[in-house]
């Protein structure tokens, strides 16, 4: 297996945010789904992904909505305009390992970008898609 070079110099955990300038951690949401299995399940996604902004992708935990959508309180500079009363599952973030490291997609082992590219995928999948 190919060693991972970071994107950028390392830094220490608990300096990392400082540096981070494109803030890419507060510029989307995840969302674990259940595994998708039956035509029922993707078609379920389909209509998810004909949504702006949305997208899907599986990684070895599973499969995930992505929702490209920037953080409310994310200021001018990257910095958290409501740092101090953040929720907890801000807090509870680790970038011990982070997009800082290197770009989240390097882990991806399926991505649908659109309606396009998972039904294509779907039609692949399914033999009998849309009969």
């Amino acid at each position: 297996m190919a060693a991972v070079i970071p994107i950028y110099p390392a830094i220490p955990s608990e300096l990392k945010c400082g540096y981070c300038t494109n803030s890419k951690c507060c510029t989307y949401i995840t969302q674990h789904i259940t595994t998708p299995r039956s035509k029922h399940d993707f078609d379920h996604l389909l209509w998810q992904v004909s949504h702006q902004n949305v997208n899907v992708y599986k990684d070895k935990d599973g499969w995930y909505l992505l929702v490209n959508n920037t953080c409310l309180h994310l200021q001018p500079g990257g910095r958290c305009g409501i740092y101090e009363t953040r929720p907890e599952v801000c807090r509870n973030h680790s970038n011990d390992y982070c997009e800082y490291d290197a770009p989240a997609e390097d882990g991806f082992d399926l991505f649908f970008d659109g309606y396009e590219a998972l039904l294509k995928y779907c039609k692949k999948r399914f033999k009998s898609w849309g009969k």
